[in-house]
C-alpha cells in the first residue's frame, strides 16, 4: 500500500518537473521569437506630457535592438492615468500590450480612491525607466534665493502662505504638504488643472509650488522662476547645482515623479526579462536626452522596480491619509 502511494507520489513529482520544464522551454521559445508583431505601449495621459515623451523615446529606440520590432504608443488619458492603466490590466498577458506609467496611477491613486485593480498585484514591473524629481520653485519677486531663505520666509508667514499644485492628491500637492508638515508650518493648498498652476505662480498670485523639472526648466533658465531645492534624495543630474531638501535640513525627505514599464499579470517571465534587458541596453543612448529634459535614467532589474513600487505605495498611503487628500476628491 505504502509502495503504491510512493509510486503515485513519485509519478506526480516527475510529471510536475516535466510540466515545469516544458513551460520553461515554451517561455524560452516565446522570448526568442518575441516580438513578431507590433507592441502597444499604453500611456494614460495626453500626448506631449512627460509620460508620453519618455514612452516615445523608448519606443523609438527599442527597434534598434529588437530588429524588425514595432512599438506603438497609444494615449488613453483620464482619471489621473487610471483609465489607461486599467486597460493594460485587462489586456492579454502576452507582452504585446505594456504600460508606461508614473507615480500617480501606480502608487498614489490606490490610496486616494477605490480602483478596479491593484497595481502591486495586477501588474508585473518590467523596469524603472526614469526618476523625475520635483523642484521647489518661487517667483523671483519674493527675493528668495535659497532654501535657508525660503524656510525663514515660510516660518515667518505660517498661516498666510499658499501653494499651487496641478490637483488634489498629485505629487505636486503631496510634496508641498510633506514639506510643510516637516517644517511645522500651515499653508493653504490651491489646486489647479494642469498648466494653470504654473501660470499663477509666474504671475505672482501664489507663493510657491513643486513641479517636475521638465515642466519648469524653461522658466528657470529664463530667470522667471527660482529653483530652491529638489525633492529627490540625491541631486538631479539636470540641475546639479540645486541642493536637495534632504541635505538642506530635512533628512530622508523624498518625493517626486518616476516612470516605468509594466505588463499585465501573467506575462511570461522570459518576455519580462527580455524587455528589461533591451531597455537597459538602450539607456545609454537616452541618457543625454533624458538629463537635458530633466529626467534621471534609472534602469536596473524587475525585482528592483517591484521593491521600489512597494515602498512608494506605503510612503504615499501615509501622506494621503495625513493630508486628508482622499476626502477632498
Amino acid at each position: 500500500m505504502i509502495n503504491v502511494k510512493f509510486k503515485r507520489y513519485a509519478l506526480a513529482v516527475a510529471m510536475g518537473v516535466m510540466t515545469a520544464g516544458a513551460s520553461l522551454v515554451t517561455q524560452a521559445q516565446t522570448a526568442t521569437t518575441y516580438p513578431d508583431r507590433p507592441v502597444k505601449i499604453m500611456v494614460g495621459f495626453t500626448a506631449g506630457g512627460t509620460t508620453d515623451v519618455i514612452a516615445r523615446a523608448i519606443a523609438n529606440e527599442l527597434p534598434t535592438r529588437m530588429k524588425g520590432a514595432n512599438f506603438i504608443v497609444e494615449n488613453k488619458p483620464g482619471a489621473g492615468g487610471n483609465i489607461g492603466t486599467a486597460d493594460i490590466v485587462k489586456a492579454a498577458p502576452d507582452g504585446y500590450s505594456i504600460l508606461m506609467a508614473s507615480v500617480g496611477p501606480l502608487t498614489i491613486n490606490p490610496s486616494l480612491q477605490k480602483l478596479a485593480y491593484d497595481p502591486l498585484k495586477d501588474l508585473v514591473p518590467i523596469i524603472l525607466v526614469a526618476d523625475v524629481p520635483n523642484v521647489l520653485v518661487v517667483n523671483p519677486e519674493k527675493g528668495i534665493k535659497n532654501f535657508k531663505e525660503f524656510e525663514a520666509y515660510a516660518k515667518a508667514n505660517s498661516g498666510k502662505l499658499n501653494y499651487a499644485s496641478t490637483g488634489v492628491g498629485t505629487s505636486a500637492h503631496l510634496s508641498s504638504f510633506m514639506l510643510m508638515q516637516r517644517m511645522g508650518i500651515d499653508a493653504q493648498h490651491i489646486p489647479y488643472k494642469g498648466a494653470e498652476a504654473l501660470n499663477d505662480l509666474l504671475a505672482g498670485r501664489t507663493d510657491f509650488m513643486f513641479a517636475t523639472i521638465p515642466s519648469v526648466i524653461a522658466p528657470i533658465k529664463s530667470g522667471k522662476l527660482i529653483p530652491i531645492a529638489v525633492s529627490s534624495l540625491e541631486r538631479s543630474r539636470s540641475m546639479p547645482e540645486v541642493p536637495t531638501i534632504a541635505e538642506s535640513g530635512f533628512p530622508g525627505y523624498s518625493s517626486g515623479s518616476w516612470f516605468g514599464l509594466l505588463a499585465p499579470k501573467g506575462t511570461p517571465q522570459a518576455i519580462v526579462d527580455k524587455l528589461n534587458a533591451e531597455v537597459n541596453a538602450i539607456m545609454p543612448k537616452l541618457e543625454d536626452r533624458f538629463v537635458t529634459a530633466g529626467a534621471d535614467p534609472v534602469g536596473k532589474s524587475p525585482e528592483f522596480f517591484a521593491e521600489f513600487m512597494a515602498k512608494e505605495t506605503a510612503k504615499w498611503k501615509k501622506v494621503v491619509e495625513d493630508s486628508n487628500a482622499a476626502a477632498k476628491q
